[in-house]
């Protein structure tokens, strides 16, 4: 996913990278030359390669397990943060990350890339017509080959690819997850180490329910990585295949899809534009936290054995974790003085207080 976020940046009319920062100084080296990257800084440490470079911002694009290290590192020192999904291994060192945030008055965007398809505005346009919604449904089936970290995850399916489809159901649906039960399991012929198929049954806000299947060793009849998606309510019906094809059963006709940035390029202009105007981007770490929490829930419900895990008593109980595991006085200090986890999260945030920046490009 380096590779793939300097390549776009290479191109890219908004931003331009100006650093690369591995533990693995030979293998930057190496990326930086061949992608003819001239005068790119390259280094070890977040804060020292920024600041050498000039840099205005940072994209976070290490494992999962590096996020919660490489944020603090950036927003102490004074940057911004784009980071790859999912924010963090559990809610907990999410919350951390959220106090982080509000320390060092940075922003700290999630890049969950896949809400940013021309097609699924017009889905969730689609979805907008239907009413009161009953149910939603979605369906990912793929044969994933990616050696690596990926292959070697517990839960490959749910953390590493679910986080986008839940995210996406929230983004489309506009209702919130109260609840769910889950199961997962791995295949016989997986190659994965760990559980690469499941599952879900959300219960919503609204009292809809969103039924989830999945997985990452199918060979046959795939569908798109953005999940094949139906939608039933009391006007009718929407359906989108993940590409380009929504349909609408209901009243009404659907606008076109507009050209607009996609995938990583589409998280890039949302947060080069959030700096620029101060406004609260889609995925600030506050809005991030409900979609780890159903990536987290669904686990702890695998674990139970498919029991129901109701979601606002799981981040409540991070956050009581989030404390007991804290170090560092500053954090500590403020993660005692909410009255609760979901004060926490919705709390003013970044943009309500942020003047823009100076115009020009992001770097």
């Amino acid at each position: 996913m380096g590779s793939e976020w300097l390549k776009m940046l290479s191109a890219s009319s908004i931003a331009a990278p100006v650093g690369v920062v591995d533990l693995d100084l030979d293998l930057a080296n190496r990326t930086v030359a061949s992608l003819g990257l001239e005068g790119a800084v390259v280094g070890s440490s977040v804060a020292d390669v920024a600041r050498r470079s000039g840099a205005r911002a940072v994209i976070n694009v290490t494992v999962p397990q590096a996020h919660g290290v490489v944020n603090e590192e950036a927003m102490r020192a004074g940057f911004p943060v784009l980071c790859e999904k999912p924010l963090a291994p559990t809610i907990a060192e999410a919350l951390r990350q959220v106090a982080i945030a509000d320390l060092t008055g940075e922003l700290l965007m999630v890049s969950q890339s896949r809400r940013y398809f021309p097609h699924l505005a017009v889905f969730r346009e689609a979805v907008g017509r239907l009413g009161r919604l009953a149910a939603v449904s979605a369906d990912f089936f793929h044969e994933d080959h990616e050696p690596g970290f990926r292959e070697r995850m517990a839960h490959p399916l749910l953390v590493d690819m679910s986080v986008h489809h839940f995210d996406q159901l929230r983004y489309v649906a506009g209702d919130e997850p109260v609840s769910v039960r889950c199961t997962s399991w791995n295949p016989p012929w997986s190659w994965f180490d760990g559980d690469a198929a499941a599952t879900a049954d959300f219960e919503l806000a609204s009292g809809a329910r969103f039924a989830y299947a999945g997985s990452r060793c199918t060979p046959g009849l795939q569908t798109s990585f953005n999940a094949e998606w139906r939608v039933y309510g009391e006007n009718g019906a929407a359906s989108w295949d993940g590409e380009q094809t929504v349909g609408l059963d209901a009243d009404g006709t659907l606008p076109e899809a507009q050209d607009a940035p996609e995938g990583i390029a589409g998280s890039l202009a949302e947060f080069v534009g959030a700096l620029r105007s101060g406004t609260t981007p889609q995925n600030e770490v506050r809005a991030n936290v409900l979609s780890l929490a159903m990536v987290e829930g669904a686990i702890r419900s695998r674990d139970l054995g498919g029991e129901r895990v109701v979601l606002a008593d799981l981040i409540e109980q991070s956050l009581a974790q989030a404390i007991a595991a804290e170090r560092s006085d500053d954090v500590g200090e403020l993660l005692r003085s909410w009255t609760s986890a979901a004060v926490g999260i919705t709390t003013p945030a970044w943009g309500s207080t942020h003047a823009p920046t100076a115009s020009g490009g992001a770097r």
